[in-house]
């Protein structure tokens, strides 16, 4: 069969493929071992879609008549799925080195958010800056990202608490989308804070009555996509009950759940999240047994952030259980101006050495399991015949070494590849 290709990866010593049946997700003893090919090749068709995987000789068999935009000897190397960074919130102005020097100093996370920090003050720069200056930053910060190996990452807003710079943020957040090349996937989070001068329930209305109806008419006018709906539902912010309404009012729109729960305080957010049906909840730090069980029989994943844990030095998620009892665990980098940390190669390493995940425990959770969180497993997350084919090419015989080298990943990437176009060459 003759004719064109885009891609042709030969020889590598590994190939990760992470799945090889077409798993939407891994859990329980499907994690002990990833499908990995040893002296394999891979193609991507002129789609972006991978169409072939396999040993190098049959592969060469093959395709031995065919034409392939790139050629790129893999002997040596390993090649892995795209990484994917399930929770993020990379648009806003105004960092905040100056509450690391506090938190350094002993302040908690909550001291700082009451005297008018925190969210509240990237809040004020976000809500001043232009469309344009929150464009340029995010580019750079998705840059970053695509440098350490992600290809898809959850993008939250969340830092304008009003109707016009929740907006001004979803723009730019669409904006990235369509150019590319890195995949998005939005979240709208206006439940990140109690605006200054209301109530839970009032911000919870304003929400349900005001921001949810426009995104649903920017929605239907195709001006912006949005695919999850956010809240932070914690002690002082919002209630169990407030939380409740606005992420049944998103799903009712048809958003998929996922959100922020039980990180500071125990609010038996997981055990809501379950019963709504949530796709992901994120940070799980003070999670109840009864909501670990509750998430598992539902396949509601967990979202878990172990630079978060790290930087604000709180008490680590509960990875090993949830892992022991079943529950669809993902990774994301928190990304903010509160945890500064764009790579999922470091997350992964924290994951492993702080939360006592394996190494393909960790890979699996920022691949397979961070797409299942995101809804999109079925595209993303793995190398299969028929996904997107999105992956990295590392400067190694075995696949371990970007996580076992922590902050090795700028020396070990060599390509970064989306939809079969090579978007990163070191």
């Amino acid at each position: 069969m003759a004719g064109g290709h885009r891609l042709l990866l030969e020889n590598a010593q590994q190939v990760v493929m992470v799945c090889a049946r077409g798993e939407r997700f891994l859990a329980r003893d499907a994690l002990h071992s990833l499908a990995v090919l040893e002296g394999a090749s891979l193609v991507v068709g002129t789609d972006g879609f991978i169409k072939a995987i396999g040993r190098a000789d049959a592969i060469q068999t093959l395709f031995s008549e065919e034409t392939f935009e790139e050629r790129i000897d893999c002997s040596g190397k390993c090649i892995l799925p795209g990484l994917v960074d399930a929770h993020t919130h990379p648009v806003w102005a105004g960092e905040r080195v100056h509450e690391f020097a506090m938190k350094l100093a002993g302040a908690t996370y909550m001291e700082i958010h009451q005297a008018g920090g925190g969210i509240n003050f990237t809040v004020e720069h976000t809500r001043q800056a232009s469309e344009e200056e929150l464009f340029c930053s995010f580019q750079q910060r998705l840059q970053c990202m695509m440098r350490a190996g992600t290809t898809l990452v959850e993008c939250k807003s969340g830092y304008g608490l009003n109707l016009e710079t929740e907006l001004k943020m979803l723009r730019v957040i669409e904006r990235a989308r369509r150019q590319g090349p890195i995949s998005i996937s939005a979240t709208y989070c206006g439940a990140h804070s109690v605006p200054k001068g209301k109530t839970a329930t009032e911000a919870a209305d304003e929400i349900i009555n005001n921001h949810l109806p426009k995104l649903k008419e920017l929605g239907s006018h195709g001006e912006i996509h949005v695919d999850n709906i956010d809240v932070f539902c914690e002690k002082g912010v919002f209630d169990l009950n407030s939380t409740r309404r606005i992420l049944q009012s998103g799903k009712d729109l048809g958003l998929q759940i996922n959100f922020h729960g039980d990180e500071l305080h125990p609010m038996k957010a997981a055990e809501l999240g379950a019963e709504l049906g949530a796709q992901a909840i994120s940070h799980l730090e003070e999670v109840s047994d009864e909501g670990i069980a509750a998430m598992a029989t539902a396949r509601s994943s967990a979202v878990l952030l172990p630079t978060t844990a790290y930087m604000l030095r709180l008490k680590q998620p509960r990875a090993r259980k949830m892992l022991d009892e079943g529950v669809i665990v993902a990774l994301g980098s928190d990304f903010n101006p509160n945890a500064y940390c764009l790579s999922m190669p470091m997350v992964m390493h924290l994951a492993c050495v702080n939360m006592r995940m394996s190494m393909p425990e960790a890979l699996a959770a920022a691949t397979i399991n961070a797409a299942y969180a995101l809804g999109k497993s079925h595209t993303h997350g793995s190398l299969e015949v028929g996904k997107q084919g999105d992956l990295i090419i590392i400067n190694s015989s075995r696949w371990e070494h970007l996580i076992y080298q922590f902050g090795g990943h700028h020396e070990l990437i060599e390509y970064v590849i989306a939809k079969g176009k090579v978007i990163y060459k070191k």
